[in-house]
């Protein structure tokens, strides 16, 4: 089970230079198809322009500076995603076989 960070957490990218606020998690790249753990915007920006968010993956993070909001709801829906991610996997394990 992948341990994905809550949404409002602010962190630092290997090779940044600049803080990112994370605003999704299981993004998906329109023109590509692949998946990724979070989308963020600069920080303290915000999301100014859509064309400004980052797409990356939880080995991507160098540095966490903060934990966005974790409670009932937040926890909850996080097993709804690892649920999701699950199905997902052991679906494109059977249609490797």
């Amino acid at each position: 089970m992948k341990e994905l960070l809550p949404i409002g957490s602010v962190v630092m990218l290997k090779g940044g230079n600049k803080r990112v606020m994370i605003c999704g998690r299981i993004q998906t790249n329109v023109e590509t198809g692949k998946m990724f753990d979070y989308s963020a915007c600069y920080f303290p920006e915000g999301i100014i322009n859509a064309r400004e968010l980052f797409l990356f993956n939880n080995e991507d993070i160098e540095r966490v500076y903060f934990v966005g909001l974790q409670d009932v709801e937040e926890f909850k829906f996080r097993g709804y995603i690892n649920k999701k991610l699950d199905e997902l996997a052991e679906k494109n394990k059977s249609s490797e076989n």
